[in-house]
């Protein structure tokens, strides 16, 4: 394929999914917001994990949260799971890579935080399993997926599916739903 060709046909397809996302995730997305409000305005925190890709998603949400969005503001508590090495190598070692995430969501969720889930096809066991650790905790276990939704189907609530088979699409939906995460929590936490 040529590179003009390749170049347009990624933007064509990108702008599909943009479309029918936008159309898809809208009540799931505002439902997603008020669980967070609810959670940050009573204490609690967000945790964010994932694997690959989605490991930096979720690096790059938490540290939009801590540090700053848009503007100064008041920090809102959020950390991702995915980014210390010690945890993650000791965990996949010494209890199994599948359940790195659902150990961290133990030892640092409470009753009332809200747990993201990214996964493009909805079933990464690892982050499975962090959502039912989380939702045994009666925390809120959402997730971020694509592909149908996979087995985070019936888990994940509020579940935001990108309506894409493409991991390259479902990415660049989930970074865009992140950064409305982010701006939707500055503004209704008041905070700008």
């Amino acid at each position: 394929m040529e590179l003009k060709n390749l170049f347009n046909s990624n933007f064509d397809e990108h702008q599909e999914v943009l479309a029918a996302t936008r159309l898809a995730l809208m009540d799931p997305y505002e439902k997603l917001i008020d669980d967070c409000v609810q959670s940050i305005r009573s204490g609690g925190k967000i945790l964010f994990f994932g694997n690959g890709g989605s490991a930096s998603d979720s690096q790059h949400l938490a540290t939009e949260l801590t540090i700053r969005y848009k503007a100064d503001r008041a920090p809102i508590a959020a950390i991702s799971l995915s980014t210390d090495t010690s945890a993650i190598t000791a965990g996949g070692n010494d209890m199994g890579f599948e359940n790195i995430f659902a150990r961290q969501v133990a030892a640092l969720g409470k009753s009332g935080d809200v747990a993201i889930g990214i996964s493009t096809s909805g079933n990464s066991e690892n982050v499975i399993r962090g959502l039912q650790t989380a939702r045994d905790m009666n925390m809120t276990a959402a997730g971020f997926g694509g592909k149908g939704g996979g087995r985070m189907n019936g888990l994940a609530s509020p579940y935001l599916v990108v309506p894409s088979n493409t991991t390259a699409r479902i990415q660049e939906m989930h970074i865009l739903i992140g950064h409305l995460l982010c701006d939707g929590l500055e503004r209704n936490l008041g905070l700008v």
